[in-house]
């Protein structure tokens, strides 16, 4: 069986090594010369590290990650908690979901998971210019000239997907009306941060902040903060130039620690945040999706690459019970097992956004019902973190087999 992934990023090199350790192979085909993650960091969850542990990644994830101690609600402008949940601290976290939660840059995570695949089936350069199928047969055309056959294409090549495109016949992604700025901060630089290894959300009107420590020494500190608007987003590509001091209009008498975050690196440029409206279907014949090609999400639950290591861990288990037989039910099954899921966390990203913006006009009962919402977080979200793509993958096949 020929299959070509598209896209070297989490979920290409995931899905590289879960193939492998399922004795299938794949050729993962990545666009730039080299391998370099958009973004400064990612906070992995246990619904995707105990399936990086399962590949034999654990020593070396936990070598270059931080578990947060806690994690805490904040009100951004006094600073007093709102809510606390231990993560860390006493074995929370672990006990109740049978994995870690990290904090850990994208590029070391990237040099984990290309560690672990040491360069078997990847090729650099190559950008897709065609897809079209014949017959069984998947033909790929690249911009370097290259030309390849496949029996399956896998499109793990982000929002704007181009095997996406040929998928649905459009482009699908949309402008969320929400923008970010972010960066990676060494902790000297932050006096006024308390909880120092805690994931934090700073709470207020129309914007948040969210951060957590990084690093196997938790020596840095990943910040995303997210404001309302602009009200359009008229450039092609994700970044957009700001004016001096933008960066922190959202933020005017938000707490110490938060300024200083915003302010302990030089801020020229904001991020769209860009979704995928929900799909129809996410294959066509030979050819399918995955990750953010498939379901882009909001980031407030944390989730777009967890969900893309679950798709890819999903997608490893089924072709390798299905192998070349039926690959058509195969890619079927790979939607009817993920579709609902990524919805339900994409339509709850975006209502968390809604919470953690409330505006102080909503009147103090809205903002404690948020507030007891926030103090609910480990009982309304667990579902999302216990998840364990692999048993859900070994229930429906036992349920197929009695059905049949």
């Amino acid at each position: 069986m020929r299959v070509a992934v598209i896209g070297g990023g989490i979920g290409g090199l995931t899905l590289g090594l879960a193939l492998r350790r399922r004795g299938l192979t794949a050729d993962i085909y990545e666009q730039a010369a080299e391998l370099a993650e958009i973004g400064a960091a990612v906070a992995l969850s246990a619904n995707a590290t105990r399936e990086l542990e399962r590949l034999g990644l654990g020593p070396a994830l936990d070598a270059v990650s931080t578990e947060p101690t806690e994690l805490i609600f904040r009100d951004g402008r006094s600073g007093a908690r709102v809510a606390a949940h231990p993560v860390r601290d006493g074995g929370a976290y672990r006990t109740r979901f049978g994995a870690p939660y990290y904090g850990v840059h994208r590029a070391d995570l990237q040099k984990v998971l290309s560690g672990g695949l040491a360069g078997a089936g990847l090729h650099l350069g190559h950008r897709l210019a065609a897809l079209d199928q014949r017959g069984d047969v998947m033909m790929l055309a690249f911009e370097n000239g290259a030309e390849v056959e496949a029996d399956l294409v896998i499109g793990g090549d982000g929002v704007r997907s181009p095997v996406r495109r040929w998928i649905t016949g459009g482009e699908k992604v949309r402008y969320s009306g929400t923008s970010a700025f972010r960066g990676v901060v060494p902790m000297g630089l932050l006096p006024s941060l308390p909880d120092r290894q805690a994931i934090q959300f700073w709470m207020g009107p129309d914007a948040h902040l969210l951060h957590y420590a990084i690093g196997g020494e938790a020596d840095s500190v990943n910040f995303f903060a997210v404001v309302e608007g602009p009200g359009t987003w008229t450039s092609e590509r994700w970044l957009a130039g700001i004016a001096p001091g933008e960066h922190r209009a959202g933020f005017s008498g938000w707490h110490p620690a938060v300024i200083e975050m915003l302010d302990a690196l030089p801020q020229t440029q904001r991020w769209g945040l860009f979704v995928t409206d929900p799909l129809r279907r996410w294959h066509r014949g030979r050819a399918v999706l995955m990750g953010d090609s498939a379901h882009a999400m909001l980031p407030h639950h944390g989730q777009g690459a967890n969900t893309t290591i679950e798709d890819a861990v999903t997608l490893a288990e089924l072709l390798a019970a299905g192998g070349a037989r039926d690959l058509d039910r195969t890619v079927r099954r790979y939607q009817d097992l993920r579709q609902a899921r990524t919805r339900t966390i994409q339509r709850s990203a975006w209502a968390t956004n809604r919470l953690l913006h409330l505006p102080d006009s909503v009147g103090p009962g809205a903002l404690a019902r948020r507030d007891a919402r926030m103090a609910r977080f480990p009982e309304d979200f667990g579902w999302i973190h216990a998840f364990d793509a692999r048993a859900v993958v070994g229930k429906a096949a036992a349920e197929d087999s009695r059905a049949a």
